[in-house]
């Protein structure tokens, strides 16, 4: 399905407005989804809300760099996404608290 309105595009627009490109592979975005749906397994299941919270804690650290950080592009693939929040989806207390 696709959607004029989708979590991926509304970061890209974000991000865009301060010269940072984000490029979403597939792989990358099947990747989160898995991510929340285990966090939504082992903690609180909050449903699709989860992955709000995930793309939020995937991107916190961009976010608050870009425009200062001199990156302009950003690839989102499986090995970004696995690297980024592999501490808070492997551990339950951290998921718990932070997603």
């Amino acid at each position: 399905t696709s959607t004029d309105a989708c979590l991926t595009r509304q970061y890209e627009a974000l991000l865009a407005t301060e010269g940072v490109s984000l490029d979403f592979r597939p792989e990358g975005v099947r990747r989160l989804a898995e991510i929340a749906f285990q966090v939504n397994e082992t903690t609180e299941n909050i449903g699709a809300r989860r992955l709000y919270t995930v793309m939020e804690k995937l991107l916190e650290e961009m976010s608050f760099d870009a425009g200062r950080a001199g990156v302009d592009g950003l690839v989102i693939d499986a090995a970004y996404v696995d690297q980024t929040l592999e501490a808070v989806a492997d551990s339950e207390d951290l998921a718990r608290y932070v997603l």
